[in-house]
């Protein structure tokens, strides 16, 4: 289906993180755009205010007749929403053209340059800072982001010059096997999404088909040390990258009174004195993957020099809500152990003397199941855990899974205690907190408002 010849597009799934920053692109172009969602939140709330149509029941009785013409309506769903949904069911039984996210995705990487980020963790905030200095570069950049950016308030990127975009490419449901990238970087490769892929040569499998994608003109820039050998087409040029190793890494590392500082060194041209915006340790390889990707777009070495101080981050990735000489707290997204292991060890480098205490709320029986004893490995480098409820997203209980596998192999001698969600903030307010993390990419997110109101006034 041609975009130009499309009147409405409706979104089954319209308040997911990436699902959104598409509604905002149609919205752009003057589409009727509408859909569907479980439950409102800020998000779609935020989305019907920009003029999107979102109701938040599985009736078919509930879509407009806005989007209703089968030649004039594309169908955009998540594959997180399940197949016997009644929506999803009737757009395919009455002839629509029904796309996965992705697909729609990979429509625009054939249209435009792609510049994509892959990878089980630190796809969000490396993409989201590769638009941030493309936009203040000559180059400039569109970007469809996995979370919304501090400095824009949104997900969504849009120029009328540039014929650069980028992209968050997801692996859940081998989704980003419909880009056409004609630069990527990968970032790591620790198993995920097992309920997928099955096994870990599966899923390293899956980021290898990836890598055949890349256009014959294009870039790969891969983490050095992987686990993954790349099979790309003839005329790819193929780089590494670590924060003290690779073909783009950092010398120099300076880190204390709240800053860190580098020289970046690249085989497009060195960089010196580069400041974090975000200054956490993890930000400084995420950084240069980053400014790897800028460069390969052409923004020069003064643009990235200048513009990387003022990266604000992305909501929910490290992201401060309250820091003073009493009390810092702060949410993440963290939900794969390696995530949870990178984020303990920068608050470890930013608070050596500090009681750390996490709030982990596990997404996924699936992904609890096949990784409790790392997520206990993980959380065992905290000084105290509080672990919630499994938050079951798109799946069904499993028998036997629960919080409690994690809990029961936590390092002997750490503070735990299993908490529902719903007594989350009695337990917060009576008890004693000197650094405060909130974990995991389930709706834990909601009650951060709230816990900073509890501990604002410490």
């Amino acid at each position: 289906m041609d975009v130009n010849t499309l009147k409405a597009v409706y979104f089954i799934g319209a308040g997911g993180i990436g699902m959104s920053a598409l509604v905002r692109y149609f919205l752009s172009k003057g589409k009727t755009v509408g859909g569907y969602d479980r439950t409102p939140t800020e998000l779609t709330r935020k989305l019907e205010e920009e003029g999107a149509s979102i109701h938040y029941e599985d009736n078919v009785e509930g879509i407009s007749q806005d989007f209703l013409d089968a030649q004039t309506t594309l169908v955009v769903y998540t594959p997180a929403i399940p197949a016997e949904h009644k929506e999803l069911t009737f757009f395919r039984q009455q002839g629509f053209e029904v796309q996965k996210r992705a697909q729609v995705l990979g429509m625009l990487t054939r249209t435009e340059r792609g510049l994509c980020v892959a990878g089980t963790h630190g796809k969000t905030t490396t993409s989201t800072l590769a638009a941030y200095l493309l936009d203040h570069s000559h180059v400039g950049c569109n970007a469809f982001l996995g979370g919304i950016s501090k400095n824009y308030g949104t997900n969504l990127l849009l120029s009328d010059t540039s014929d650069f975009v980028v992209i968050e490419a997801d692996e859940f449901d081998r989704s980003f096997h419909w880009l056409t990238p004609y630069a990527s970087v990968i970032t790591a490769t620790d198993s995920d999404h097992l309920d997928i892929y099955g096994d870990h040569a599966a899923y390293v499998e899956s980021f290898r088909k990836y890598t055949s994608l890349i256009r014959p003109d294009g870039y790969l820039i891969v983490k050095k040390g992987i686990d993954l050998t790349p099979d790309v087409q003839p005329g790819v040029t193929v780089y590494t990258y670590a924060t003290n190793e690779g073909d783009f890494h950092a010398t120099n590392i300076h880190t204390g009174n709240g800053e860190i500082t580098f020289d970046y060194v690249s085989p497009l041209g060195n960089i010196n004195g580069i400041r974090l915006g975000v200054p956490v340790y993890v930000n400084i390889e995420n950084g240069i993957a980053a400014m790897a990707l800028a460069q390969i777009a052409g923004a020069t070495a003064d643009e990235i020099r200048a513009a990387m101080p003022g990266f604000r981050g992305v909501d929910r990735r490290f992201d401060f809500k309250l820091k003073n000489d009493r009390i810092v707290f702060l949410s993440d997204y963290a939900h794969h152990p390696a995530e949870i292991r990178q984020s303990v060890y920068s608050m470890r480098m930013l608070y050596p003397d500090r009681k750390i205490t996490a709030v982990f709320q596990p997404h996924l029986y699936t992904r609890t199941r096949d990784f409790y004893k790392d997520f206990a490995d993980s959380l065992s480098l905290l000084d105290e855990v509080i672990l919630l409820d499994i938050y079951p997203a798109r799946e069904e209980p499993i028998a036997g899974v629960s919080s409690r596998l994690i809990y029961d192999h936590l390092r002997p001698g750490i503070e735990k205690s299993l908490c529902h969600k719903e007594d989350l903030l009695d337990t917060l307010r009576n008890k004693k907190l000197d650094v405060l993390i909130t974990l995991g990419a389930g709706d834990i997110d909601n009650y951060v408002p709230q816990i900073y109101e509890i501990l604002k006034d410490r």
